[in-house]
């Protein structure tokens, strides 16, 4: 089943699109997929909450999981962190963030 997610680029660009949650894929995978930040911008580690390079900032009430011990040791030593901020590869891609809206955080 696919689900609706927001995403608004580095340029303030707001995308709709199809995220498929049968493909254990997040949301940093998904940015990559449609191509929504220059090859290596995102996702620079490879998903492993090493960097900040899928940061974002969630602007609207969907509940998400808890952020682990990894997340928030990263975010601590980020750049442009608020509290709405989440690493996007932390972020999978289930049917219970349906209609999730984020904003891709500035390059560091």
């Amino acid at each position: 089943m696919d689900i609706k997610i927001k995403i608004t680029d580095r340029d303030g660009v707001t995308h709709e699109v199809d995220a498929p949650t049968d493909m254990n894929m997040n949301i940093m995978e998904l940015v990559r997929a449609y191509e929504l930040a220059p090859e290596g911008t995102i996702g620079v580690c490879g998903g492993m909450a090493m960097c900040a390079s899928c940061q974002c900032y969630v602007l609207n009430d969907v509940v998400l999981p808890e952020k682990s011990d990894d997340e928030d040791a990263m975010l601590a030593e980020a750049f442009y962190v608020k509290d709405n901020s989440r690493l996007g590869c932390q972020i999978h891609l289930t049917e219970a963030i349906e209609g999730l809206e984020i904003e891709l955080a500035p390059e560091s």
